[in-house]
């Protein structure tokens, strides 16, 4: 997200999605709302600093993407999403969830690396079925046109915003909507697919605005093994300890907080390395899932991202 969204203004209702809304410079951030439910079994407290807000969640849902959908289609769509991945995912590789106890109960924004284009389906595979997990794109100019489009459209799951960056006020505010409505969004602000393990682009500011916005932790997620598809290849996801949030969305700090999540990201995949090329099939497979761009993967390849000492690093603090 560019600076120049960072200084457009976001007033009006559709900020706080029915709740009461404070100015931050601006933007337009909801206000606190008292108390929090426990946490059921298996998932982390949700950080202090999520700015809970009174909200009518079916207004919500009907702000999302989707929100011509039923409850029972929204249900059942996403039902059908997570059971195609798993299918897909844990049949083709070999999956493990590090620190599933990191998890959160509550809204949230999961950042993860992004190798391939599976790595939507692997989320999908593996998060919790609660709360419901939507994820932040695909970059389409219109997301109805192409058959995967389409279908991807017709799950629910995605929050698409233009290539352009024309409707950013419209995506911000759908993911808004996403937390408001009790949902979990993913997003990879590498703004990218990269071809090296280990290796992490430069993050957007995008993802730690609209944590810093919404008030819901930021989760560092680090994805391993989706690089190549190797048939029964080990596959990771790694979640890191969650950031929370609590600060005024000003440049600096949101600045301050992307760096935070992309040196956790980092961090986990230090020792990962790249493997060496699998069968014809897997290279087939790996391509299905992959738009390399002009050039193809060797053009890809030699997009690297930064060393963590060029980085400027500030520790995230609560305000």
């Amino acid at each position: 997200m560019s600076e120049a969204m960072l200084e457009r203004p976001m007033g009006g209702p559709e900020a706080g999605l029915g709740g009461e809304a404070v100015r931050v410079g601006d933007a337009v951030v909801p206000a606190e709302r008292p108390g929090l439910a426990p946490a059921p079994e298996g998932h982390a407290e949700p950080p202090r600093s999520y700015r809970q807000h009174r909200v009518d969640r079916a207004l919500a849902e009907r702000r999302l993407p989707r929100g011509d959908l039923s409850p029972f289609q929204r249900s059942f769509r996403h039902w059908f999403s997570r059971t195609v991945s798993t299918l897909v995912m844990k049949t083709w590789f070999r999956v493990k969830v590090v620190n599933a106890e990191r998890f959160q109960s509550e809204p949230a924004l999961y950042c993860f690396n992004h190798l391939s284009w599976m790595d939507t389906l692997l989320l999908l595979a593996t998060f919790p079925r609660q709360p419901r997990l939507y994820m932040y794109g695909p970059k389409q100019a219109d997301i109805r046109k192409g058959g995967k489009n389409r279908f991807m459209w017709w799950t629910g799951v995605p929050v698409p915003f233009s290539p352009l960056k024309d409707d950013m006020l419209t995506s911000v505010r759908r993911a808004q909507a996403v937390f408001d409505s009790g949902g979990v969004l993913g997003i990879a602000p590498e703004g990218a697919i990269h071809v090296h393990e280990g290796d992490l682009l430069p993050f957007e500011e995008g993802a730690a605005y609209l944590a810093l916005r919404a008030g819901v932790p930021i989760v560092p997620v680090a994805i391993t093994g989706t690089s190549w598809a190797r048939f029964r290849g080990q596959v990771l996801v790694r979640l890191g300890e969650p950031i929370p949030t609590g600060e005024r969305p000003t440049r600096e700090v949101v600045t301050r907080y992307s760096a935070t999540a992309w040196h956790a990201i980092r961090a986990m995949v230090d020792e990962d390395r790249d493997e060496p090329p699998p069968g014809r099939i897997g290279r087939w497979f790996t391509d299905v899932f992959n738009d390399w761009g002009e050039g193809g993967r060797e053009e890809a390849s030699l997009n690297r991202g930064p060393d963590p000492a060029d980085v400027p690093y500030g520790p995230a603090r609560a305000g």
